[in-house]
């Protein structure tokens, strides 16, 4: 199954202190909403669709922070947003397994290594961001492999053999 664009939301509370993280049900890691870009979407109407989805929130979308080129097949292009909430309530969807709030200062050791890098690269820079994502290679496949197999057998159980 081909990867699809995605599209993927920074969204912060009001003082910009703490910032929305999804727990996902296929692999227990927080990541930051979002996902893939449908056939005709723009990315910002699939990062509002899909936060939407996952959070039950609609956003407002504040600026286009990043864009991400992939080098190889193991990742997509990917768009990066800053969003506010504008309505909504949190609630769990069949994709997640739990949605918080988390300070900025102290982020979860569970979140995903390359959101984590996302948004601190987002959030240090005013200029949207344009590069490779060289982040994401056959070596730091293998890598997280071996760092974390059960993760990866797990994901890939439920992507390859549940869905």
């Amino acid at each position: 199954m081909p990867l699809l664009p995605a599209a993927i939301g920074i969204i912060l509370t009001h003082d910009k202190s703490e910032v929305l993280l999804v727990k996902r049900r296929d692999l227990p890691i927080w990541v930051l909403p979002g996902g893939g870009i449908e056939c005709g979407e723009s990315p910002q109407e699939a990062l509002i669709r899909e936060v939407e989805e996952e959070t039950g929130l609609i956003v407002s979308i504040q600026r286009h922070c990043a864009e991400y080129t992939p080098i190889n097949r193991l990742s997509t292009q990917t768009s990066i947003f800053l969003c506010s909430p504008l309505s909504g309530t949190l609630s769990l969807s069949s994709e997640t397994d739990a949605i918080a709030y988390h300070p900025l200062n102290n982020l979860p050791p569970s979140l995903f290594h390359l959101h984590a890098h996302w948004l601190q690269e987002s959030l240090s820079s005013e200029a949207l961001i344009q590069r490779r994502l060289t982040e994401v290679s056959y070596a730091a496949l293998i890598s997280y492999c071996c760092q974390h197999p059960w993760q990866v057998l797990r994901f890939a159980w439920t992507r390859f053999f549940k869905g």
